[in-house]
């Protein structure tokens, strides 16, 4: 009879049981139940997005910068066909302000580095040929090559008469007459075709242009009128005495701007040394506030007209005229001069001190002084000065 435990192998004690013979590997278990596919190397994070974004940006500022630069150089502006006139001190970067009003993303930065870099010379006045709407490179490049129109140039120094003025403006070839002769005298209906309306405040008309016109040097493109110069320099004079007005000092003896211009022209004709205009406005001025007349040469000279040889007689002294500032109260109707800004200025702002008399030294200038005696012996000093002088010149 056979052992029964020896048939039933779940009897056999010696034989391991099976929770004894499987061992589990937790290693295993991840290599069974993984996913092969997540162990194959995985592409990388593109980096050819963002470079393409920065490029991208870069290639614009690239195009703003360069669409800048066109538009500093070559945008056109609002400029009309023709002459455009440069002003005396007037430097390239004052038209810098249209470009900026006229042409879109105008950098005036790079507009005065291109003046910088390109240009040597500064900017002379005169009249230039500018084509219609003309860039901020073209307009640069007529300033270069000394694009300008056939000039007429006007000089009138300060100081000279309206008279004279006129004879200048006839004599001079390439302007056409319309107002003058060529005699330089007006014609009979000047001031009609001249179509000045030189008024005082109060309303009346001012027959004598004296005065009224700014002396300068001017540039005109040939085939401009005489009517047209002297409106321009009449309208220069007009805003400088305006100006002038507006901003003079206190307790003046004058009622109108007018009477300033008067003054000025006195001023102008006495010396011709600029720190000397503020002190002979304070003589004047002083005169005139204490109620003494002005006795100045000048306007005796101007009432004499052609006259006037050189010499001032005890005759033309005596002569009363309504020039004769020796014999009349006041000043003269009518400006005897053209005078300079600066002498308006100085008629508007006298120099603060007593001063009531002053004579030429004889060796430039004049001396200045307070009260009859010092005048009178400074008079003898430059009596004694110019004996000297001319027995040095005659020995």
């Amino acid at each position: 009879m056979s052992d029964s435990n020896s048939k039933n192998p779940s009897n056999n004690p010696n034989k391991p049981t099976a929770t004894e013979t499987e061992t589990v590997h937790p290693t295993d278990v991840s290599l069974v139940c993984d996913d092969p596919s997540r162990h194959k190397k995985q592409p990388p994070e593109p980096t050819s997005k963002r470079s393409y974004q920065l490029l991208l940006v870069f290639g614009l500022i690239m195009l703003f910068l360069l669409a800048m630069v066109y538009q500093t150089l070559f945008g056109h502006s609002n400029q009309a066909a023709g002459e455009l006139v440069v002003e005396e001190g007037q430097s390239y970067y004052g038209f810098l302000p249209q470009f900026q009003r006229d042409v879109p993303m105008f950098s005036a930065s790079l507009a005065k580095l291109y003046i910088k870099a390109t240009v040597d010379v500064p900017l002379h006045a005169g009249t230039y040929e500018i084509p219609k709407n003309a860039s901020f490179k073209q307009m640069m490049d007529a300033f270069k090559e000394g694009q300008k129109v056939d000039m007429v140039t006007i000089q009138i120094i300060e100081g000279k008469t309206a008279a004279d003025l006129y004879k200048v403006i006839a004599n001079k070839e390439g302007v056409v007459l319309e107002v003058l002769e060529s005699n330089g005298k007006p014609k009979d209906n000047f001031k009609q075709l001249l179509g000045i309306d030189a008024f005082t405040p109060e309303g009346e008309f001012v027959n004598n242009l004296e005065g009224w016109f700014t002396p300068d040097t001017y540039y005109y493109a040939r085939g401009v009128t005489d009517k047209q110069i002297l409106n321009d320099l009449y309208k220069r004079q007009q805003q400088a005495l305006d100006e002038a007005w507006e901003k003079r000092a206190a307790d003046l003896p004058y009622k109108t701007p007018y009477e300033a211009l008067i003054m000025a022209s006195i001023i102008e004709k006495e010396t011709s040394v600029d720190s000397e205009r503020e002190l002979v406005s304070a003589v004047f001025v002083n005169r005139l506030n204490q109620g003494m007349r002005l006795q100045t040469d000048p306007t005796i000279i101007y009432g004499m007209g052609e006259r006037y040889d050189g010499n001032i007689r005890r005759t033309d002294i005596n002569e009363k005229t309504a020039y004769n500032t020796y014999q009349i109260d006041g000043l003269p109707p009518t400006p005897i001069a053209l005078p300079s800004p600066e002498s308006i200025e100085a008629a508007m702002h006298p120099a603060n001190s007593d001063v009531l008399y002053f004579v030429a030294t004889g060796t430039g200038g004049h001396k200045f002084t307070k009260t009859l005696a010092d005048h009178n012996r400074a008079v003898q000093e430059y009596l004694k000065v110019m004996r000297e002088q001319r027995t040095a010149d005659n020995p």
